[in-house]
């Protein structure tokens, strides 16, 4: 009668698991249908994750992998994954039996007419819960998305470290071609400055222009002692970064050159080159997450179901003799149902749906975020294109009026202002190509960030 009335009580709620309904696992993210900025070319998607290797500089490839081996970021990543892991084994063990082993000896000695004696006992204790309503798998599925989550975000970290490195690289192999401009102008600012010094010592100068000839000098080494020390702040960026050793890395990079970055091809569908974004693949992972633990909580509101089992040997010894006993036994199979708990299950419920939302609003505004960074990525080589040939003849036509104004100062025809005008227009020209090489590069860089870096794994790892 007893047990009847229980599963009269429980008979509402079995009814009501029926309708357990989480949210869906799987939501669509606001992509357009087509990049709107020009598309870059000459390149190839599937080359993507080799990229370094094709840029035509061992070194570049070199400083990569040293500051992937050295990052402490990709090693926390690497931390969070195992993590991960660990807890998808925690959650499917719990679907399953789990085996206790016992064993205990007592000594008994009474105040009667029997003897006493030793008593040692050994077995097995099994239980199990029956996952009626999926609770479990619920806390297991969501465990599994979370270690596919993790490690995207492990592959995610390389290609973000991966882009620092060749990012500084860039910078640094810019700042040593500006380097090079400054130490030529200061050249030919101090062989100016010997020239008007000589010519204002024989009277066909007045003083003030060798004075400002002078001046011009020493403030074209200024800038040339300012950028050496922009390179050598860049030098121990990169040392930071890859652990490399600073004496080591000089040499190497004394040993190589300077090499423009390769193309890549980028797909005309959103939707194809966002999908080797690993970042957004473990967002879109989060959310199937948050969706099982919103169904894992809801099947916690419902009864619970468990069964348990021994099986043992005994012993009894007592004046030399003994007495064993084997025992086994299944059950108790016993049912909780969850009558009164003052709303914290339906408040669990409520909280893991608000965590799913935030998964959801969390997915896709990385998704718009992602297409921003493409598209950015995408105007900003386009841009570098179209004024990489105006800014190569702005820099010959402002070094030929440069060298006629020069000649013509030598020869006496020109005055020392239209030399320094000259020469201050085709620096600043030639300073322009350079900048807008490393412009373009970082664009390139970006665009590889972007497009997820040649990740493809989206299986568990």
């Amino acid at each position: 009668m007893t047990m009847r009335r229980l599963f009269g009580a429980a008979l509402p709620l079995l009814l009501g698991a029926c309708a357990l309904s989480p949210p869906p696992a799987r939501v669509e993210a606001p992509l357009p249908g087509a990049w709107q900025a020009p598309l870059a070319h000459n390149g190839s998607v599937a080359d993507l994750s080799q990229w370094w290797s094709r840029q035509g500089d061992p070194l570049l490839a070199q400083l990569v992998a040293a500051a992937q081996q050295a990052s402490p970021t990709i090693a926390a990543a690497a931390s969070r994954l195992e993590a991960a892991r660990a807890q998808r084994v925690g959650a499917g063990a719990a679907l399953i039996p789990s085996v206790d082993g016992f064993a205990s000896v007592s000594r008994a000695s009474q105040q009667s007419t029997l003897p006493g004696g030793t008593t040692s006992q050994l077995g097995l204790q099994a239980s199990w819960e029956i996952d009626l309503f999926g609770a479990r798998r619920g806390e297991r599925n969501a465990a599994q998305e979370r270690l596919l989550g993790a490690g995207a975000l492990w592959h995610d970290a390389r290609v973000s470290v991966a882009a620092e490195t060749a990012n500084q690289y860039y910078s640094l192999r810019t700042c040593e071609q500006l380097l090079s401009v400054a130490q030529q102008d200061a050249v030919s600012r101090a062989d100016t400055s010997r020239l008007t010094g000589l010519s204002a010592d024989a009277g066909f100068e007045a003083p003030a222009n060798a004075a400002l000839a002078r001046a011009s000098a020493a403030d074209a080494s200024s800038r040339a002692t300012q950028q050496r020390t922009l390179c050598d702040i860049d030098i121990k960026a990169l040392v930071a970064l890859t652990g490399t050793e600073e004496p080591a890395l000089r040499r190497l990079l004394a040993a190589s050159g300077a090499v423009e970055p390769a193309a890549l091809a980028i797909s005309a569908l959103p939707a194809q080159v966002l999908s080797q974004r690993p970042d957004l693949y473990s967002a879109e992972r989060e959310v199937a997450a948050a969706s099982f633990e919103v169904g894992s909580t809801q099947a916690q509101r419902y009864p619970r179901l468990s069964l348990q089992g021994m099986v043992g040997v005994a012993n009894f010894r007592s004046g030399g003799e003994n007495t064993q006993l084997d025992a086994w036994t299944i059950g108790p199979l016993s049912l909780s149902v969850p009558l009164f708990d003052a709303g914290r299950r339906a408040a669990n419920v409520d909280v893991a749906r608000a965590r799913y939302e935030e998964a959801v609003a969390r997915y896709r505004a990385g998704a718009r975020q992602a297409v921003r960074e493409v598209e950015e990525a995408l105007v900003r080589l386009d841009s570098t294109a179209a004024r990489s040939s105006d800014a190569q003849a702005a820099m010959a036509g402002y070094r030929s009026a440069f060298i006629a104004a020069e000649d013509r100062y030598k020869m006496g025809m020109g005055s020392l202002l239209e030399l320094e005008d000259a020469r201050r227009t085709r620096l600043a020209a030639e300073n322009a190509v350079i900048t807008l090489q490393r412009e373009r590069s970082a664009a390139w860089v970006a665009l590889y960030r972007a497009a997820g870096g040649g990740w493809t794994g989206r299986a568990a790892n």
